[in-house]
């Protein structure tokens, strides 16, 4: 699969833009995990042209987790163009533009997944920015604002007209959120539509490597998006790409999987300082699926989610490690 001139080999796999999620350092860990790209937290194009230090941080890229894709959202067409040539500068890959976020501080501002109640300014929105910019431009987006609006399938083909170099469709409704199924059908609807010639990536919903197959072979997307189920488990990339090369899948054991989450909490707190570092990897703690079914955790991962030191936290993890490793299999 190639976006414009940029190879992504067979069957690539992405990791998805979540805010408070996609830093550098997780990134880099998907990267090396086996992601064909990855993208960064989502940047307000209004901060971005403040010169907001908290989002212009966000422009970061390390050479070693190439291609990667910065995306913006906004509401506006004279804000979402000075901001793209300023990401532009920061030389990613690819410049995205999300359509897609449903959260009500975006969506509800006419941002994000709101642009799917306003089309012809989402198209002007894309035409300005693809003419703004000598990078390739691709878009995230959903089925459509609500069960009674799924517009994706002709929405598509206008967003190929305005020049975008691949399509990214979230199997879902604004309204629906996160919450129930990702609809796929509506996804390969997309796919088989014979006037779309761009590629077509599929998100929502790969949780497994089973999952991820199945979007290729039963739904024939040209990519696949994983999103949350890849927090507090960069490893699901490892275990995707050999499924998908056909390899058995050898799961990384126990200890190196904690060894990955000590390398993300270390470098959350070298970027960030030790108190906040911690907040932010909560949040990949809190969803790592190394935790699940321990027996009488519940406990021991509120300390674990509460432990405001570098060395607290660590004194619990080693605990946790030796109780599963210690645990009848």
């Amino acid at each position: 699969m190639k976006i414009a001139h940029i190879d992504l080999g067979e069957r690539p796999v992405m990791l998805a833009p979540m805010e408070d999620v996609t830093d550098p350092s997780f990134r880099l860990l998907c990267k090396e995990q086996g992601a064909d790209m990855v993208y960064t937290e989502f940047v307000s194009a209004d901060a971005l042209i403040r010169d907001i230090p908290a989002t212009t941080r966000k422009l970061h890229i390390d050479s070693r987790e190439r291609p990667t894709a910065i995306q913006i959202y906004g509401r506006e067409v004279g804000p979402m163009v000075e901001a793209a040539k300023i990401v532009e500068q920061a030389r990613p890959d690819i410049l995205d533009i999300n359509f897609g976020c449903p959260v009500k501080k975006v969506a509800g501002k006419g941002a994000g997944a709101g642009m799917l109640r306003d089309v012809p300014r989402m198209l002007e929105i894309t035409r300005a920015v693809v003419d703004a910019v000598n990078i390739p431009v691709t878009v995230k987006t959903r089925l459509g604002w609500d069960h009674e609006s799924k517009i994706i399938v002709e929405l598509a083909e206008m967003l190929q007209d305005c020049g975008i170099a691949a399509l990214t469709v979230h199997g879902r409704t604004r309204s629906q959120m996160y919450t129930g199924s990702a609809d796929w059908d509506m996804i390969a609807r997309v796919k088989a539509n014979p006037r779309l010639k761009i590629p077509v990536i599929g998100n929502g919903d790969i949780t497994s490597p089973q999952h991820a197959r199945e979007a290729f072979d039963r739904y024939g997307v040209d990519g696949v998006m994983v999103g949350r189920a890849s927090i507090g488990a960069p490893w699901i990339f490892r275990e995707i790409r050999q499924a998908l090369d056909g390899k058995e899948i050898v799961p990384l054991s126990v200890a190196e999987k904690f060894a990955l989450l000590r390398r993300q909490i270390a470098e959350s707190i070298d970027r960030i300082d030790e108190y906040r570092g911690i907040l932010h990897i909560r949040r990949h703690l809190a969803a790592s699926p190394l935790f699940k079914g321990i027996p009488h955790f519940r406990d021991t991962r509120i300390e674990m989610l509460r432990a405001d030191t570098a060395a607290h936290l660590a004194e619990v993890l080693d605990r946790v490690e030796e109780l599963i490793a210690t645990s009848p299999q």
